[in-house]
């Protein structure tokens, strides 16, 4: 999570409970930050209606280059492992961040594996908190049914980038792979954890992916 946008504030915002406190962005500056979330919207639905008919390894790599694309999944990588990154060999840092980039993306095809009739609604509103923004969304059901989800994003290099996804308001996809891979350092450090990471990726893919 962003050290600039604590969960609180996170909390807040997706309740829409501190709105006078976010200046909304103007209306050009907000579409060049909800452009990459647009974009991924796009990639997952193309996903779903390729389904599970498509071969899991071709639905990876369509998406593949679009998560790429739209995360900072370096900058993701490193608040879910924390200071640990620094004491860990060149060789096993290289291994940990191929495994963790295909451990996510794995993890969206399989999550985003069939199609009826969703769609996604990027909502008003964009706004500032610290030096990022927010992106609040929603996923809607073929029966109308929806989700809400909220994307942070960090402008690196010139272009927004997400840094995390709260779903349903406040469960934040970073804080949960924090606590987990911090928890297999401890436990067995960086082999137990590139492990892990292409154990969960293989059994996603169904052994198609290590």
């Amino acid at each position: 999570m962003s050290p600039t946008l604590d969960r609180r504030t996170l909390l807040q915002l997706t309740f829409g409970s501190i709105a006078t406190a976010l200046a909304p962005l103007r209306a050009a500056a907000a579409s060049e930050v909800t452009a990459p979330v647009e974009q991924l919207h796009a990639g997952l639905i193309q996903i779903m209606k390729a389904g599970k008919t498509a071969p899991f390894r071709q639905r990876y790599e369509m998406i593949a280059p679009i998560i790429a694309r739209t995360f900072d999944l370096e900058a993701i990588f490193r608040q879910v492992i924390g200071l640990r990154w620094a004491s860990l060999p060149p060789d096993q840092q290289a291994a940990l961040w191929d495994a963790f980039r295909r451990y996510t993306i794995a993890s969206y095809v399989a999550n985003f594996d069939d199609y009826a009739g969703e769609r996604f609604e990027i909502l008003p509103n964009v706004a500032a908190a610290g030096g990022d923004r927010v992106v609040r969304a929603k996923i809607v059901t073929g029966s109308g049914q929806a989700h809400e989800l909220a994307y942070v994003m960090r402008q690196m290099n010139g272009g927004w980038r997400v840094v995390d996804v709260l779903a349903d308001g406040s469960i934040s996809r970073v804080a949960a792979q924090r606590s987990e891979v911090r928890s297999v350092l401890a436990d067995g450090g960086g082999t137990a954890l590139l492990v892990s990471l292409q154990r969960k990726t293989a059994e996603l893919s169904g052994g198609i992916l290590q």
